[in-house]
C-alpha cells in the first residue's frame, strides 16, 4: 500500500491535472465512479498503524497480528475467538461511523450528473453519505451482512444487533458461545458476506444492483462518459480498472481518470483521453468541490 505521508503535497504537483479534471467533469454527460480501498484509506478508514493498534492491542499481543486485512485470514483456535476478533473489525469499520468527507465530496460532484457508483469497499460509506441505492453496486459484500458458510441458500442477514452484543460481552478475546451465529435454515455456522472465495452469496439485492449497473453502462455506452477510478489497487483490477479502460477505449467520447496515491499508468489504448493523478483522493475531491 502506498504511504500518504510519503506522497504528501502531491496535489500541488498535480494542479494542472486537477484543473483538467474539473473541466472534464463539467463537460461529461454521465459519470461512472469506481471506488476501491484507497478511497476509504483516504477517508481515514485505514487497516493498519495507530487505528489498528488502538482497537486490537490484545489480539496483536497474543497473535502477533499486523493489520486488519491479514488478520481477517488468521486461523483463530476457536469460533469464540474468531468472532471476538471479527465482531470488533465489523464494529470499528461499519457501525457508529460517520460518513467520511471524501465520500460526501464525491457524491456532491455526482449529484447533478447522470451517474452510477460501483465499489469493492465493504464499509457502507456510500450509504452513510447518502448515495442513491438505485445507483450503487457494492459487489464485494458488506460488513453488515452475514450468510450461511456453506452456503445452503442465497440469502444474507443483517448482523448489527448480534455484533454489538459480541463486542459488549466478549472477555479475554472470546465471545459467549450462545452468541455464535447459526444459519436459520441448516443450523450450520454463519460467515461474513465478503467475497473471498466461491462461497460468496450473491443475493437478490446483489443481482438487482448488478442488473441496474449493466443497464446504465449499456444506456451510456456512446455518451460523453467520465470513468472516474478512485483508489483501486492490484487485488481486483478486473472489477473496476480494466473495465473502465476497455469502455473508454471503445467509446471515442469517453474519458478515463485514475486518482491514487499509488502511481498508476494510463494504458496506450486511451492515450490522449485519460489522466492518472498520483495524489490523495480526499484532497483532490475537496479541491474539485471547493471551486
Amino acid at each position: 500500500m502506498c504511504s500518504k505521508k510519503r506522497m504528501s503535497g502531491s496535489t500541488v504537483a498535480c494542479s494542472a491535472q486537477i484543473a483538467e479534471l474539473r473541466d472534464r467533469l463539467a463537460a461529461a454527460d454521465a459519470m461512472v465512479a469506481g471506488a476501491g480501498a484507497g478511497m476509504s484509506a483516504s477517508a481515514g478508514l485505514t487497516y493498519s498503524g495507530e487505528r489498528f493498534t488502538a482497537h486490537f492491542a490484545d489480539f496483536i499481543t497474543r497473535y502477533h497480528l499486523t493489520d486488519m486485512y491479514s488478520a481477517g485470514f488468521y486461523p483463530f483456535p476457536t469460533p469464540e475467538e474468531y468472532w471476538a476478533y471479527w465482531s470488533r473489525q465489523i464494529y470499528w469499520n461499519r457501525y457508529d461511523q460517520p460518513a467520511r468527507q471524501p465520500y460526501l465530496d464525491l457524491l456532491t460532484l455526482l449529484r447533478d450528473k447522470e451517474h452510477f457508483v460501483i465499489t469493492t469497499n465493504v464499509d457502507h460509506q456510500f450509504q452513510l453519505a447518502g448515495a442513491d441505492r438505485t445507483r450503487l453496486f457494492y459487489m464485494q459484500g458488506d460488513y453488515g451482512l452475514w450468510q450461511c458458510a456453506k452456503p445452503c441458500h442465497a440469502k444474507t442477514y443483517d448482523n448489527e444487533a448480534t455484533v454489538r452484543r459480541m463486542v459488549a460481552q466478549q472477555q479475554n478475546m472470546r465471545i459467549p458461545a450462545e452468541l455464535l451465529p447459526r444459519c436459520p435454515v441448516c443450523g450450520g455456522p454463519m460467515t461474513m458476506n465478503l467475497r473471498v472465495d466461491d462461497t460468496f452469496v450473491e443475493d437478490a439485492g446483489w443481482h438487482a444492483a448488478a442488473a441496474r449497473y449493466a443497464a446504465f453502462l449499456r444506456r451510456t455506452a456512446a455518451a460523453r462518459v467520465l470513468y472516474l477510478e478512485l483508489g483501486v489497487g492490484g487485488n481486483t483490477p478486473g472489477i473496476i480498472q480494466y473495465p473502465f479502460q476497455r469502455m473508454t477505449a471503445a467509446n471515442p467520447g469517453a474519458f478515463y481518470v485514475s486518482i491514487n496515491l499509488c502511481p498508476s499508468v494510463c494504458p496506450p489504448e486511451v492515450a490522449g483521453r485519460s489522466l492518472c493523478i498520483p495524489a490523495d483522493i480526499g484532497e483532490v475531491l475537496h479541491q474539485l468541490r471547493s471551486r
